[in-house]
């Protein structure tokens, strides 16, 4: 009964700025339809947003491996100084709410849930389980949800499992099959949704693409041939804009009371090397005008070594991620480019691998407001930025890097398969110089569910932040 009441609460609050709201679903004149979906469906999006964007998973864990923001007190997660109690929120989140819920409108029947509900919860519940396998590896995929003590499946079978979910997402999906409401991201454009579903198959098909090359390779053509197309606008971008508190971006809400990040000292390096123009879109001023310009924080520092840099000194991140309507942005329509970028230098596809990478890099400045067309030519043109076709792992996952910004757990799992940037540990770092290469598992799953975890990690190997995924295989 709580949980109900929460997302008829949340499902209130969130839509007194949208025009897509519950008197929609009242307005039936069938009076068939129950407004659960809808609740459940506004509820995923909230709550899969907060989870992607918010501290545990995101800037507390993986935006510091990545070094895109740092600590400058409190360093512990930046130094790598974490238990199997640390990365409990995407694992407990995701399974107990995300698929649980998504599941409920899964088992619908038609009365309760049309298949262009079915087809955005399957799609929705394909990017979570790509969020848990991402991070920690071999996790519950087949029997989730289906028994108490679910065996864990190889993170090969979750990734060609999940392409085949979304296969089945995109033959639910129909413009013709009824209308959806509740959807705070695309506000029940189906033909956007159609366009996701494809755009995470392409993702899908590069995760796989060092381990299963064939498959990868198909995949990649049935995502970018299938008639609805793939993300073709910052328009088609799949976030989920936030409003006011309590609704508010939770970076927003976590620099109203404290003050331990700052944008980190190696991204901040790297964009000024290529005089890029988003930096002061990603970072601010330091609040100590003498200093007159950006400047970041050292990622994996002491308590001491960090605080001595200076809090006036050091730069926090931009105010576009701090305000409280910022977007949490999660699929974006630079990320589909590089990707049919990599996928056409890899053979898969048709297309000029360099004109995909410009126009990522164009995409990625137009979604943060900059759109002057002799500024974008200008940086496009600078030798360390034009593209290397013979390396285009390092052309493209350095700039992707830089356009992830924000979006930690992609931009984590980009960066340990394409391996670009070379980023090197910070001087206090606990793991020997490595960077993580995984989240441990919760610790509960070794009480709870001990057999299917014991199981996983022999095949998988050892429970530690430095064991090497399935996909990641330099």
């Amino acid at each position: 009964m709580l949980k109900k009441l929460l997302y008829t609460s949340l499902f209130a609050l969130t839509l007194s700025s949208c025009s897509d709201s519950l008197d929609d679903v009242n307005k039936n004149p069938n009076a068939t339809e129950t407004p659960l979906a809808p609740y459940l469906l506004t509820g995923t999006l909230k709550q899969g947003a907060d989870l992607y964007w918010g501290d545990a998973s995101n800037f507390n864990s993986s935006l510091l491996f990545v070094q895109h923001w740092a600590k400058i007190q409190y360093t512990e997660p930046d130094r790598y100084d974490v238990s199997n109690t640390s990365f409990t929120s995407l694992w407990n989140t995701g399974y107990s709410t995300l698929i649980t819920d998504l599941n409920t409108i899964l088992n619908f029947p038609e009365s309760q849930a049309n298949s262009n509900y079915k087809g955005i919860a399957l799609t929705l519940r394909s990017w979570t389980f790509l969020l848990l396998t991402d991070a920690y590896g071999s996790i519950p995929y087949k029997e989730a949800g289906q028994k108490i003590t679910p065996a864990y499946d190889t993170q090969k079978e979750v990734y060609t499992g999940l392409l085949e979910d979304l296969a089945r997402a995109q033959s639910l999906l129909n413009t013709a099959s009824g209308s959806v409401t509740g959807d705070l991201a695309y506000k029940g454009d189906i033909s956007k949704w159609k366009k996701l579903v494809n755009s995470l198959r392409l993702r899908i098909a590069l995760r796989i693409s060092d381990r299963e090359p064939v498959l990868a390779k198909q995949a990649a053509i049935d995502a970018t041939s299938d008639a609805a197309g793939v993300l073709a606008s910052n328009n088609d971008t799949f976030k989920f804009t936030y409003i006011s508190s309590p609704q508010q971006n939770p970076a927003s809400a976590w620099f109203e009371t404290r003050d331990d990040f700052r944008i980190s000292k190696t991204l901040v390096d790297k964009l000024y090397e290529f005089s890029d123009p988003r930096l002061p879109v990603y970072a601010q001023l330091p609040s100590d005008a003498s200093v007159g310009k950006y400047v970041g924080g050292g990622n994996g520092l002491s308590n001491s070594n960090a605080n001595s840099q200076g809090f006036a000194k050091t730069s926090k991140p931009g105010t576009y991620f701090l305000t409280s309507t910022s977007p949490a942005v999660i699929v974006s329509y630079s990320e589909t480019l590089f990707n049919l970028a990599e996928a056409a230098a890899r053979g898969y596809i048709s297309g000029d691998p360099e004109q995909y990478y410009k126009n990522a890099i164009t995409a990625s400045f137009n979604q943060f407001g900059i759109t002057d067309a002799t500024v974008i030519s200008n940086y496009l043109n600078q030798a360390v930025v034009k593209y290397d076709a013979s390396n285009y792992a390092k052309s493209i996952g350095t700039q992707k890097w830089i356009a992830f910004f924000g979006q930690g757990l992609d931009a984590f799992t980009e960066w340990r398969r394409l391996d670009y940037p070379v980023l090197k540990a910070g001087a206090d770092a606990v793991l020997d110089g490595q960077i993580p290469s995984r989240f441990f598992y919760p610790g509960t799953e070794q009480s709870l569910n001990g057999n299917s975890y014991q199981a996983a990690v022999a095949v998988q190997g050892r429970d530690l932040l430095t064991t090497k995924l399935w996909f990641d295989v330099k």
